[in-house]
């Protein structure tokens, strides 16, 4: 079968797709991938046949900022770039290129939902993947009127389809999915870049990282380098494409990196201080892990609330990320049996749950 896969161009879109897509070209089926133009080399270094399509999230932003103003709120930005622009521009190319592919079957992550118009409309079946937290119930109804036009006749979400995969474990679903009439439950597996593992410290460690899209959250990153730096172990930092140079001098306990095998640092460290993104929540849960999140931007702030109302994690947010405030946290987390024991009780719930290899075949014996 051929399968396409579309995603926007962004490492946080990208990776939640691969473990699925390498599992197709493992399994024999021929795997396309669609997205946005700064994206294109990325995608082929990884062996894929890609093709251009829709725009990107920073230039949909700054239409939306034209149209609206550089003083709109956010929810006016938010639903203009993700409700109108984004899914008109992907719809717009790959309505052409869909006769020309004749996919089996089209992939897409959740927010690339102009993928799952396209693709209705050509009569190819349509699976989303589910990245992230679905949107407050109030949001989705706007996002769901803007969404109207293009669907013509809504699917049973407006942005999961009528069928999507879901990797969060039992004890953190998402109510987004409930409404979804097929659900293809798949355990989280992280997509580690091709780089080496940098020299680790000890096991035990801290393991910080605020993404791959900071939301400009330089100083937090500064603070919670030099908080943690006072717990008297050892800090990695994970920068993915961030500058080292915009840190300034760390402690001599601190080691900084680019991108790194996360799933290697996480099965030796002993903390996770991170944004919390998807990738990085289900992550540090699989590897059971306690997380102290300092959620930025997106759906981050609903994570690090799901995370802290379970006993998994404790979060800082806006103006409580303070350097006191971080140390303590953490020191509370490294000395504090019961928030490791829930977290090791979800990571066993994640590794009952199905492989993308299975997951895959799942797929495309649905779409056959």
């Amino acid at each position: 079968m051929r399968i396409l896969f579309t995603c926007r161009p962004a490492y946080g879109h990208l990776f939640p797709l691969l473990p699925l897509a390498n599992a197709a070209r493992a399994a024999g089926h021929e795997v396309v991938f669609g997205t946005g133009e700064a994206f294109v080399p990325k995608v082929r270094e990884l062996g894929f046949v890609t093709h251009r399509a829709g725009l990107g999230i920073s230039e949909a932003e700054a239409e939306a900022k034209r149209r609206h103003g550089e003083d709109a709120g956010f929810v006016d930005l938010a639903l203009t770039t993700f409700g109108e622009l984004l899914p008109r521009s992907l719809l717009a190319d790959l309505t052409p290129l869909l006769p020309d592919l004749r996919p089996g079957l089209v992939v897409y992550e959740m927010s690339d939902v102009g993928a799952g118009v396209a693709a209705r409309r050509a009569g190819i079946p349509v699976v989303s993947v589910a990245i992230a937290r679905s949107m407050p119930p109030e949001v989705l109804a706007i996002a769901t009127e803007r969404l109207r036009p293009l669907w013509g006749t809504l699917p049973a979400d407006a942005l999961f389809g009528d069928a999507c995969v879901d990797s969060w474990p039992d004890s953190l679903r998402d109510p987004g999915t409930a409404a979804v009439p097929k659900v293809f439950r798949m355990r989280p597996t992280p997509y580690d870049p091709d780089v080496p593992l940098p020299p680790l410290p000890e096991d035990g460690f801290v393991y910080l990282t605020l993404g791959t899209v900071v939301f400009g959250a330089t100083q937090v990153l500064r603070r919670a380098i030099h908080a943690l730096a006072r717990l008297g172990v050892d800090v990695l930092v994970a920068l993915g494409p961030g500058d080292p140079s915009a840190l300034g001098p760390v402690p001599e306990n601190v080691r900084v990196a680019g991108f790194v095998p996360q799933a290697e640092v996480l099965a030796h460290a002993g903390l996770v201080v991170h944004h919390g993104g998807t990738g990085t929540v289900l992550g540090s849960l699989a590897a059971g892990l306690p997380q102290l999140v300092l959620p930025q931007g997106a759906d981050q702030f609903a994570n690090a609330d799901s995370l802290s109302a379970l006993g998994a994690a404790k979060s800082l947010a806006g103006d409580e990320i303070t350097m006191p405030a971080i140390e303590a946290a953490a020191r509370e987390l490294l000395a504090d049996p019961a928030t490791r024991a829930v977290a090791r009780g979800i990571a066993a719930e994640i590794a009952a749950m199905p492989a993308p290899e299975a997951v895959l075949d799942e797929l495309v014996t649905w779409a056959s």
